[in-house]
């Protein structure tokens, strides 16, 4: 991971110096306000889950089997927080890697997904056991 940040760090540095090269001083004053902008849509999005989220029980979710079809591996936390529309239930120790978090429906099945890095690694779903009156087929 270490090696995404020189390459986002050489590519601020070349954008800098190809704005400065089109424009001087105009040409930096428009890429800062573009970063600006691009920050402030980013933390306008951040501040949108979070609220919608905090407008939910910790943990409920409409649909697991849903939830377990839109994920994907290197899914960040905010996107799964973003779908959920909730804040996950947490299983892990505070601090600890991979942060453990759980979402339940309400018919009792549960998402359960490990976040390492910020980024989901592993997912699974879990139903709950059927009675055992109800495996059969019902007769015609």
């Amino acid at each position: 991971m270490n090696w995404q940040r020189w390459v986002v760090m050489a590519g601020a540095v070349l954008l800098g110096a190809g704005a400065w090269r089109a424009g001087g001083w105009a040409g930096l004053g428009l890429l800062g306000s573009g970063l600006v902008l691009w920050f402030l849509l980013y933390y306008t999005r951040l501040l949108t889950v979070m609220k919608r989220a905090s407008n939910r029980p910790i943990g409920h979710i409409g649909s697991a089997v849903m939830l377990n079809a839109k994920l994907r591996p290197r899914l960040p936390l905010l996107h799964v927080l973003a779908l959920t529309q909730s804040l996950g239930e947490r299983l892990s120790a505070a601090e600890a890697q991979p942060e453990v978090y759980r979402w339940s429906d309400p018919g009792q099945s549960r998402v359960i997904a490990e976040f390492e890095g910020g980024r989901l690694a592993r997912w699974r779903l879990e139903r709950p056991a059927e009675p055992d009156g109800q495996d059969a087929a019902p007769e015609a």
